[in-house]
């Protein structure tokens, strides 16, 4: 990733009278999670987004424009989702400096839209305060007004505009209803004239002071707190501690009753916090607390709000999905049908793409004279980069259903599952979703776990991330599955020989992860274990639209990657592979500087089952894992690139042994093949002392793993 610049037009300073701009506004979309967010942020932007990261830090920033009914444009950025401004986690920290302007390179915003889930209207509305406190034009969304209604809830959104002095605005994310009004707010924070019912944009808002004035401090608290825990019903609801409370404090909350939400296994279920056994807790943090949730919840009752009944489908599905024996079978059984159609699915569309890929380059060198410039083009680039494009739909498939669970809230559900095994291991249940999204890449999922806020968990996290079969190491296992492992059924048609092969190194990777955390947890990283809090959110059904937009996010950057980082080595490949000239033409390639040295490194990989051209292959994968199938392309194809991936797989069969070839695929479910990741890991930790250490680790398991299956196979 890299930093992203400030939007075009520089900085400007817009009167409250509507003086022309110097630059496009910039609205702020503020939310907990789980709120519809990112949902709201891509029915308002559609396809106009950009994702880079913000200056000095890693954490990811969305910044999207908006088009309005007359053409003009708002910038909106898509901030991390939070329940409060404390700055107790990276998360809160980026969103608090954001809204004060203190981010180099993008401007204060003008304006704020705070969405919220009115379902949970009490808890999410603990960030309202500390929204109104910087003064800025802000729009409440009320989202998912749809699901209050069907499920006997209500509220006044006239009478909570009134009370908090700010427009309030129902919505459906989703389904598109309240779009229009938010559009109107932006247009006019665009134009600098009053919203629509609303405060004045680019002009001072209502502080916090309005929830403040709501009830009389001595009066405001409904309750006290008993014995260090909280009576039912100031359960946090899944509000963490950047919301006022500590992790203490939110987790007893939790156990104490969940705003009404039942315990499954000890996690609280239909839309409230998971969390683990009761702590005692400071009492001067939890009474400035419960002080100031009594003041969100009498402006909820000025406002009529009244709490919808639990959901029953939510309450019916935690109910198998958490439960103790089934509810890891479940999750056991979706795990392996994503693995089957992977290849079942993409088969087909692979073909396909690898029909294009060789089509189009006998098509282009049909039309290209001989030349070095034609053998460049030909034999380096699409012959590298083409080679790789073909494993785009599995990649794709995984994301679609890595969407599918999270969408749907299911993956939070994985995250209470996981937490019975990771709590023996040191680890809690909130690195699941670090680690789940490894699986994806290993850099988001290193930026991600700042969200574990114990520092040697966080640290732990880092390390056993890129164990996590990340998606760059899928075209390796999936070039090397179908050259060596025939398909056959196992369990008739919902897994064969080939996914199982697969599902098998995830789980090696898996249980490498495992074994590092319980061996750092008990070494240099030893300590007691944190509390886990988890809000599980409803279920719902994910709309196809949010589905189309992950993936196209995906494709670009994917293809993004292969045009970048895949393009630049399968040139540097290609230029070795041509010197030092033979009378003219390029030597054989075990007589190039590329085939040098790969004999260099053969003594040393001997060992492993390797030759020379997968050494050239295993140094040319430093840059990106995925870049060995485009180096194999360049050292095997040379003579005919025309065959794609088929080709590829015939000579692998003709030069490896079984052995080296499971070798290899154990060598790349251990080994760090990935210097993006390094660079992360450094950052992240603001030393060297951790990414050499992890990077050593890795590698001294990946060539004791790959010597034994060689070995043994």
């Amino acid at each position: 990733m890299h930093d992203c610049e400030a939007p075009a037009g520089g900085l400007a300073v817009r009167s409250a009278a509507g003086a022309a701009a110097e630059r496009t506004p910039l609205v702020a979309l503020v939310g907990p999670p789980n709120s519809g967010k990112s949902t709201l942020f891509n029915k308002l932007t559609g396809l106009r987004q950009k994702v880079a990261n913000y200056p000095g830090v890693t954490v990811e920033k969305r910044l999207g424009q908006v088009r309005l009914p007359d053409q003009r444009e708002v910038t909106v950025v898509d901030l991390p989702g939070v329940y409060g401004l404390s700055a107790r986690t990276l998360d809160e920290k980026v969103t608090r400096d954001v809204l004060d302007g203190r981010i180099d390179g993008l401007p204060a915003p003008d304006a704020v839209v705070l969405i919220v889930d009115c379902t949970r209207l009490e808890p999410q509305l603990m960030l309202v305060e500390p929204v109104l406190d910087r003064g800025l034009p802000t729009l409440l969304v009320l989202n998912m007004w749809d699901e209050l209604e069907q499920r006997g809830g209500a509220i006044d959104e006239v009478a909570l505009a009134d009370r908090l002095g700010i427009e309030v605005v129902r919505a459906n994310a989703r389904a598109g209803v309240g779009v229009d009004r938010i559009r109107r707010f932006l247009a006019g924070v665009e134009t600098g004239v009053r919203a629509p019912g609303g405060s004045v944009a680019g002009a001072p808002a209502v502080d916090g002071g309005a929830i403040h004035g709501a009830v009389a401090a001595g009066t405001a608290r409904d309750g006290a707190a008993v014995n260090g825990t909280v009576p039912a019903g100031h359960a946090v609801g899944g509000v963490p501690a950047g919301a006022g409370a500590p992790a203490g404090a939110a987790m007893d909350a939790a156990n104490a009753g969940a705003g009404g939400g039942r315990a499954v296994d000890g996690h609280a279920s239909n839309g409230r916090a998971a969390g683990a056994p009761r702590q005692r807790i400071d009492l001067p943090v939890l009474d400035a607390y419960v002080t100031r949730r009594g003041r969100i919840r009498h402006v909820g009752r000025q406002a009529g709000f009244t709490p919808p009944a639990p959901s029953w489908l939510t309450d019916r599905l935690d109910a198998v999905f958490l439960h103790r024996f089934v509810g890891p079978l479940i999750f056991a059984v979706v795990v392996a049908l994503v693995f089957q159609a992977i290849f079942a699915w993409a088969a087909p569309v692979m073909d396909g793409v690898e029909l294009l890929v060789a089509g189009s380059g006998e098509w282009l060198a049909a039309r290209l004279p001989e030349s070095w410039y034609r053998s460049l083009l030909i034999d380096g680039v699409w012959m590298g980069v083409g080679s790789v494009v073909v494993f785009l739909p599995q990649i794709l498939i995984l994301f679609l259903f890595i969407g599918i669970l999270e969408d749907s809230g299911y993956m939070a559900r994985a995250a209470v599952i996981a937490d019975r095994l990771m709590y023996r291991v040191g680890l809690q249940g909130r690195a699941f979703l670090p680690l789940l999204s490894a699986y994806a890449c290993a850099v988001p999922a290193i930026m991600a776990a700042r969200t574990v806020e114990d520092e040697r968990d966080r640290l732990a996290t880092i390390f056993i991330a890129p164990f996590m079969t990340c998606s760059a190491r899928l075209p390796v296992y999936t070039l090397l599955i179908a050259a060596f492992i025939p398909e056959r059924p196992l369990i008739g048609p919902f897994l064969g020989t080939r996914a199982a092969t697969l599902l098998g190194l995830y789980l090696l990777g898996a249980v490498a992860a495992i074994g590092t955390a319980f061996l750092l947890k008990r070494t240099l990283l030893r300590g007691a274990g944190a509390p886990f809090l988890m809000e599980l959110p409803p279920y719902r059904v994910p709309t196809l639209r949010s589905l189309g937009l992950r993936l196209w996010g995906r494709s670009r950057v994917f293809l993004q990657r292969v045009g970048k980082i895949i393009l630049l080595v399968a040139v540097v490949l290609w230029g070795l592979s041509q010197v030092p000239r033979i009378d003219g033409q390029a030597p054989p390639i075990e007589e190039s500087a590329l085939g040098m040295i790969g004999h260099t490194i053969e003594p040393a990989i001997a060992p492993l089952g390797f030759d020379w051209r997968i050494g050239i292959g295993l140094v040319s994968s430093l840059a990106a894992r995925e870049v060995i199938v485009g180096t194999l392309g360049t050292i095997y194809g040379v003579e005919d690139p025309s065959e794609g991936s088929l080709e590829l797989q015939s000579v692998l069969q003709r030069d490896l042994s079984f052995g080296a070839a499971i070798g290899l695929m154990v060598f790349f479910a251990f080994a760090l093949q990935c210097m993006s990741t390094v660079a992360v890991v450094r950052r992240e930790t603001a030393s060297w002392k951790w990414p050499l250490l992890q990077w050593s680790y890795m590698l001294v398991l990946a060539v004791v793993g790959a010597f034994i299956a060689n070995r043994v196979f």
